[in-house]
C-alpha cells in the first residue's frame, strides 16, 4: 500500500515541465505481440496521444525512456511530437540524467511514469513520480500519486491532466477545442 501524497504535491505537479515516460506498461497495455515474420507490433491508447499532444502545446516536454527498443515507439514518437526517445536503456537512472541534461530540466522540475521495476529510479527521484494502477507493488510504493486507469488505457493521460490542472492548464489546453461551446 504507497503511503498518502505529500501535503505539497498540488504546488510540485505545477512546477513540472518534463514528463519521463516509460512505454511497455505506461503507454501501452504491456503486452508485447510477435508477427510470424517476427515483427513486434503494440497498441497505444488514443487519449494518452491526445493528453501528450495537449502537454506539449502546453509549453512543456516529454521524453521517452524504455528498455526494449522498437519501431513502434519511434513511430507513436514521431507521430506525439516527442523528440528526446531512449530506448534499450539498460540503466534507467543514468539515462534519466543525460536526458534531463538534453532538455535543459532538472529533476525539480521533472514527473515520471512508469509501471514496473526498472523504472523505480525515475519514479523515486522526481519531483512526482507517477504508477500506473496495475503497476507492481515495489513502484507503488515509491510513486507520489498512483493513476486509476491502467497502462496502455488513459493512465498517461491522467497524469497530464493532472500536471496541467494544477496550474489551471488544463481548461485553456481543452478551451481551444471547444470552439466557443460552453
Amino acid at each position: 500500500m504507497n503511503s498518502p501524497p505529500p501535503a505539497d504535491l498540488a504546488a510540485r505537479l505545477a512546477r513540472v515541465r518534463l514528463l519521463l515516460l516509460d512505454v511497455d506498461g505506461v503507454l501501452t497495455d504491456g503486452g508485447i505481440t510477435y508477427a510470424s515474420d517476427g515483427a513486434e507490433s503494440k497498441t497505444f491508447h488514443v487519449r494518452d496521444g491526445v493528453g501528450l499532444r495537449l502537454w506539449r502545446e502546453a509549453g512543456n516536454t516529454a521524453a521517452i525512456i524504455t528498455g526494449r527498443s522498437s519501431a513502434a515507439v519511434e513511430r507513436r514518437a514521431a507521430e506525439l511530437g516527442i523528440g528526446v526517445v531512449r530506448q534499450g536503456a539498460g540503466e534507467k537512472g543514468a539515462v534519466a540524467e543525460e536526458v534531463l541534461r538534453t532538455c535543459g530540466v532538472g529533476w525539480d522540475e521533472t514527473a515520471a511514469i512508469g509501471d514496473d521495476i526498472p523504472d523505480i529510479p525515475l519514479v523515486a527521484r522526481a519531483l512526482v513520480g507517477f504508477a500506473v494502477a496495475d503497476a507492481c507493488a515495489e513502484l507503488r510504493e515509491v510513486a507520489a500519486i498512483v493513476t486509476a486507469a491502467p497502462g496502455g488505457r488513459g493512465a498517461v493521460r491522467e497524469a497530464v491532466e493532472r500536471l496541467l490542472r494544477a496550474r489551471g492548464g488544463w481548461e485553456p489546453a481543452v478551451g481551444k477545442y471547444r470552439g466557443g461551446i460552453a
